[in-house]
């Protein structure tokens, strides 16, 4: 479903007020702090409690597990940066407008995520034969496209291996808050934040490919409702700048007064590293290199910056990232109905004034 050329609905408002984007001056952050980080809740909030919480191990393997959040946490612990991007970051900025959840370009952040690797959790079950995905179930129930479920995604056997899966239960050197998973959560490096499902509370490896609604009911690349689509994954490139100077209120264009001024931003990519990143003051016309700076993980944004000596007048300004394998931003989106997996570049309007 397309909206219209007005205003937003009132369904994409009740979504809006539950959810929100990282404001973009947050970009100046490394971590992004918890209250700024982006939030999207399917359905609601669930009850949960860290004494009675369990995890179910189950499906095609040799020792179905039940464990306490005790017994995770005494597994081996890693803390790591990964940035998590919603799927459906920049659907608003598409024409027409799918309905949904009204993303501009805020549904990002990159927080320091605690808890155990997935692998050895599977590996101890032991993968029985014939195993090809691993199902995660969250604790949030809901309707949607009138089926009554829970949250349920899969990922295929080779991607739930991979070492940097993990299953996690903090969130920057704190417990996660009730919003971001509280007690537990997966984190899926790479992939679109649909992946990481929150509340988790059974893990199943299944010896056929999962048909629930959220698997290959939605976060489906259309191109027209005929199209049978593409599954989504992977992060697509992205580039973040900063906004310059200060912010008219309404439209949130920027003043700036001339002189020299230091553009910074982030860029992330989940199909490879980020290899650099460009920006234009004049509306992509043309580019130039900005220094690029180390990325703290294979899995988290880089920063990224450009000096910028301004005169007098009105700008555009975009940047755009391309990674290792060659992957770069469009400047203007491929259109699908969902309005998923947008990375086209961003635009800031900018006015230099005395």
């Amino acid at each position: 479903m397309s909206g219209g050329p007005g205003g937003i609905s009132m369904d994409e408002l009740q979504l809006a007020a539950r959810n929100h984007g990282m404001p973009l001056e947050a970009l100046r952050y490394d971590v992004t702090p918890v209250g700024l980080h982006y939030l999207l809740i399917h359905f609601d909030i669930p009850a949960a409690d860290d004494d009675s919480w369990r995890l179910e191990l189950d499906g095609q393997v040799d020792r179905p597990l039940v464990l306490r959040m005790d017994d995770l946490r005494r597994r081996p612990r890693v803390t790591a940066p990964v940035t998590l991007e919603c799927a459906g970051n920049g659907r608003a900025r598409m024409d027409p407008r799918p309905v949904s959840q009204p993303w501009l370009e805020e549904a990002v952040g990159t927080a320091e995520w605690t808890g155990t690797p997935l692998r050895p959790l599977l590996e101890e079950a032991g993968i029985g034969e014939g195993a090809v995905e691993v199902l995660f179930a969250g604790a949030d129930r809901g309707l949607q496209a009138e089926l009554e479920h829970d949250y349920e995604r899969s990922l295929p056997l080779a991607e739930a291996m991979r070492p940097e899966v993990m299953l996690a239960w903090g969130i920057n050197g704190q417990p996660l808050p009730p919003q971001h998973g509280y007690p537990l959560r997966l984190v899926v490096p790479g992939w679109y934040g649909m992946t990481s499902v929150k509340w988790l509370r059974r893990i199943s490896v299944l010896t056929e490919p999962f048909d629930g609604y959220q698997q290959t009911g939605t976060y489906l690349l259309h191109t027209s409702e005929d199209d049978p689509g593409t599954p989504v994954t992977r992060i697509q490139p992205r580039s973040l700048l900063l906004p310059p100077g200060i912010p008219v209120f309404e439209s949130r264009e920027r003043l700036c007064a001339p002189g020299h001024h230091l553009l910074t931003g982030r860029a992330w990519s989940g199909l490879a590293p980020v290899a650099r990143v460009e920006v234009s003051v004049d509306g992509g016309a043309s580019w130039q290199p900005a220094q690029l700076e180390p990325q703290p993980s294979p899995w988290a944004w880089a920063g990224w910056s450009l000096p910028w000596d301004a005169t007098p007048g009105s700008y555009e300004l975009c940047c755009r990232a391309t990674d290792a394998a060659g992957n770069t931003q469009p400047l203007d989106p491929p259109w699908n109905t969902g309005g998923y997996a947008n990375n086209a570049v961003q635009r800031v309007k900018v006015t230099v004034r005395p």
